[in-house]
C-alpha cells in the first residue's frame, strides 16, 4: 500500500520493473494470495545513486514536517546501503522499530553492517545484536538535522546502534558542510 497510487499503477509499476530486471517476484499460493517482490543485483547496484539523492534532499529540502503531512521514515532506512558508510571493523545486526501513531504494531527494519558494507531487511532478526525503537516524531528528530537521539530506545549492545543511527545524521551533515563550502 502506498499513498496516493491506485492498486493498478502500482502493479503496472512493480510489473515493469520486473520486466526491466530491477526486480523479482515470487507468488504464493496462499488465502488471501501475497507477492513478494526483492531487488535484483541490477537494482542494488542503482543504491549509491539514489544515496546521493537521499543526501541531496538532506542537504537542500530537508524541514521540519508540516502538520497532517505523513511522514514515511522507511523510506530513510531502506537507503542505508546507499547512505551508510560504516568502518570496515563495524560488524552486527540492528533491528530498527518505529512505532505508528495509529496504534499499529511496529514496521521493522532491521541493518548490517559487515565489511565497510550495509544491508537492509524489512523482516525482524531472529536474534539482533541491539535494537533501536521510537515514535515516527523521535525517528524525524533522530534523523534530521538536529540529530536528537534522546528520545529513541536502545536495548542490546547500544554502542552499535547508536552507530548505525549516527550514520544517518553523518550523511545528512556531510552533505550540508559540502554544500556549504
Amino acid at each position: 500500500m502506498l499513498p496516493g497510487i491506485s492498486t493498478e499503477q502500482l502493479r503496472s509499476r512493480l510489473n515493469r520493473m520486473v520486466a526491466d530486471g530491477l526486480l523479482t517476484r515470487q507468488r504464493y499460493r496462499e488465502v488471501p494470495p501475497r507477492v513478494d517482490y526483492e531487488l535484483t543485483e541490477r537494482s542494488k547496484d542503482l543504491m549509491p545513486v539514489l544515496g546521493a539523492l537521499a543526501r541531496w534532499g538532506y542537504s537542500w529540502t530537508w524541514s521540519s514536517p508540516k502538520a497532517g503531512e505523513e511522514i514515511n521514515i522507511g523510506a530513510i532506512f531502506r537507503l542505508a546501503p546507499g547512505l551508510l558508510a560504516p568502518a570496515p571493523g563495524l560488524r552486527g545486526t540492528t533491528e530498527i522499530a518505529v512505532q505508528p501513531g495509529d496504534g499499529q504494531g511496529p514496521e521493522i527494519y532491521v541493518l548490517t553492517a559487515a565489511d565497510g558494507v550495509v544491508t537492509v531487511s524489512e523482516r525482524p532478526a531472529e536474534a539482533p545484536d541491539s535494537r533501536v525503537s521510537g515514535s515516527v516524531d523521535a525517528w524525524v528528530r533522530a534523523l534530521g538535522p538536529e540529530a536528537d537521539s534522546s528520545e529513541l530506545e536502545y536495548s542490546g549492545a547500544r554502542e552499535l546502534g547508536e552507530t548505525m543511527v549516527a550514520g544517518f545524521a553523518d550523511a545528512a551533515a556531510t552533505t550540508r558542510a559540502v554544500a556549504a563550502a
